[in-house]
């Protein structure tokens, strides 16, 4: 028996979720897992920086730095210092951005909701101060 009672298709579905949250097209598309992951946040949260990506799929810091880095240079990213962070956004000038973008919204549109809860429905401003529980 496998753990709350699952079946083997339920255990093996749950620990694929776990593992790897999406598409598996995407990663063979955007040449790693990484990339994919650096697409979706940014397409669900507009901006973001390479700490908070990672933190967000607990992933290694330099793997989301170096796809940042890559998306950059071919022109999909841009980037600005905010304090002492690099914060990325996609390039407002790039013609293929506005289609990749439509793109990434049909997959996000078809995760799980459970993945949607956990890796893209994070608090983007800080709680309200009095504000109850």
């Amino acid at each position: 028996m496998y753990p709350y009672g699952h079946t083997l298709w339920q255990y093996l579905l749950t620990w694929r979720l776990a593992s790897n949250p999406m598409n598996p097209l995407l990663p063979a598309l955007f040449g790693s897992q990484s990339a994919a992951q650096v697409l979706l946040f940014l397409q669900n949260y507009g901006e973001g920086h390479a700490r908070r990506i990672a933190t967000t799929f607990d992933v290694p810091h330099m793997a989301i730095q170096r796809q940042l880095r890559r998306l950059e240079d071919a022109g999909v990213l841009v980037s600005r210092k905010v304090g002492n962070m690099r914060e990325f956004v996609w390039n407002p000038r790039s013609a293929t951005v506005k289609d990749l973008r439509v793109f990434l919204e049909t997959e996000l549109g078809r995760l799980p909701r459970e993945v949607t809860e956990a890796y893209f429905r994070q608090r983007q401003r800080p709680r309200r101060t009095g504000k109850p529980q």
